[in-house]
């Protein structure tokens, strides 16, 4: 599904000027910009140590027989510039599903000249062509440019909640049976 950036979010189609970026669904193809931008987030993100997706699995996750995610792709004079990274998520007091931005990133070179609004922009139509409920992602506490620009758009950084995550070897024992369970549960 390409995205023209100068549909506005309402999914309207009413005129804005067409930005500089063009955006569109990820294909195959893209796989070696995509990793390239994910181990540029991770590095920014001071969490390289984290970053093992390789572009096989990345391929299996984004076009394989059960897609786990979608992709857009930001391009400036046919370069890669910026992705964003999706999947849906489901409200049970909306009753409906939302669609949750995973990570969004913009090469350095193509910072503050819209590429960023243009990719949410683009998923907020998306959003509301596929009637979901709600539009969401998260942002580290530290980065305050990325909050400002964000609550500009009309965004809320919810205080209250927090990301609550198991890993590893956590989670491991977390899908124990019960009975067997180091901690707490119901047990027999």
């Amino acid at each position: 599904m390409e995205r023209d950036a100068s549909r506005d979010a309402s999914g309207e189609g009413a005129a804005r000027p067409r930005c500089a970026f063009e955006i569109r669904a990820a294909r195959p193809g893209d796989l070696p910009a995509i990793r390239t931008m994910i181990e540029a987030l991770a590095e920014y993100e001071k969490l390289a140590h984290l970053c093992i997706a390789s572009e096989t699995d990345l391929a299996e996750a984004l076009f394989g027989s059960h897609p786990a995610a979608e992709v857009l792709i930001a391009t400036g004079n046919g370069q890669p510039a910026g992705f964003a990274l999706f999947f849906h998520n489901f409200s049970t007091f909306l009753g409906r599903r939302g669609l949750w931005l995973e990570d969004l990133f913009v090469l350095p070179a193509h910072r503050r000249r819209g590429c960023a609004q243009a990719l949410l922009r683009s998923l907020a139509a998306i959003a509301v062509e596929r009637r979901c409920g709600r539009f969401e992602w998260a942002v580290l506490d530290w980065n305050a440019p990325a909050i400002a620009f964000y609550e500009s758009l009309g965004g809320t950084v919810l205080p209250d909640w927090r990301i609550v995550r198991v890993v590893g070897p956590a989670l491991e024992t977390l899908a124990e049976p019960a009975g067997r369970a180091r901690s707490g549960g119901c047990g027999n």
